[in-house]
């Protein structure tokens, strides 16, 4: 977060206090936004909140896609942090899947928009996402009264344990390098290992 700088003052030093070249810096209050600051240090990173009362971070986003089935991821992707970056690498690795078979995608209520969905349909997807129900949802009953949007609701949740393999056995809770493509390789590869640490199980069950 310290080189979260003003982008008119890459420099903006803290006033001497002895500190030397790392010194304490107090944040509160200063009212910092990726319109107005830049990463000196990872100009790819952007500020985002990831819930509620919780604190801003400067990250990248990964995204997997996983085949419900196997549990098997088949697709990752690392985007710049965004409100919409969820679902326009969806899209993208949608459209990358091999094949012209009719599939569902399980997502959660944070993909339950309209323009979203009628992009999934669009790629011969049947969109099985979490309904919204603060609001007007884009998934009505033609999609919730069938049996296997309850199975891709329930299923979906097994893609946090590949992110916890990942940030956790990976090591990439805190990455390692800088800028969107090197960040991208090094999760593409480490899903790549998440993979081969499961196929065993998967061979044994077979």
């Amino acid at each position: 977060m310290k080189s979260f700088k003003p982008k008119d003052d890459p420099t903006d030093k803290p006033p001497a206090d002895g500190g030397g070249r790392n010194a304490e810096r107090d944040f509160h209050g200063e009212q910092r936004s990726n319109a107005t600051h830049a990463s000196t240090t990872d100009p790819d990173a952007r500020l985002i909140r990831r819930g509620r009362g919780k604190e801003a971070k400067l990250c990248h986003m990964g995204h997997l896609l996983m085949e419900n089935r196997s549990g098997l991821i088949v697709d990752a992707l690392v985007s710049e942090a965004s409100g919409t970056a969820e679902r326009e690498a969806a899209l993208t690795m949608l459209g990358r899947l091999a094949g012209r078979h009719r599939a569902t995608l399980g997502a959660d209520k944070g993909y339950d928009a309209a323009a979203f969905v009628a992009a999934v349909r669009g790629l011969n997807v049947t969109p099985h996402v979490a309904q919204n129900i603060t609001r007007r949802s884009a998934i009505d009953g033609r999609t919730t009264r069938h049996p296997g949007y309850a199975v891709s609701q329930r299923i979906r949740k097994r893609v946090e344990e590949a992110f916890g393999w990942i940030k956790t056995t990976g090591g990439l809770r805190k990455t390692r390098h800088r800028g969107t493509a090197r960040v991208g390789w090094m999760f593409t590869l480490t899903a790549a290992a998440a993979n081969l640490i499961r196929l065993p199980k998967l061979i044994e069950a077979a």
